[in-house]
């Protein structure tokens, strides 16, 4: 993966952190680091399940390859909130 790549992925990642922070309903006990740190990590996860099932390049957008992602951020958010609140 060349430089560009990656930092496409960080941004990529903050878009994603914070649609899955908007689909978990509720308020969330965590910072915008740790939803753009979840983001990040839900992208480049998501990324692998995709082109592990054959779905991250369509032609067009990659609809289900984002629904993958903010799913995957939507998980971590949540996790993540769950484990602050027992603190």
């Amino acid at each position: 993966m060349e430089i560009s790549g990656i930092i496409s992925a960080i941004l990529i990642g903050i878009i994603i952190g914070v649609l899955g922070r908007l689909v978990v309903p509720g308020r969330q006990r965590i910072g915008i680091l740790w939803t753009i740190l979840v983001g990040i990590v839900a992208a480049f996860i998501g990324s692998g399940i995709a082109a592990a099932f054959g779905v991250a390049n369509t032609k067009g957008v990659d609809w289900i390859e984002w629904i993958i992602q903010i799913g995957l951020a939507a998980v971590g958010v949540a996790a993540l909130d769950r484990v602050k609140a027992r603190r």
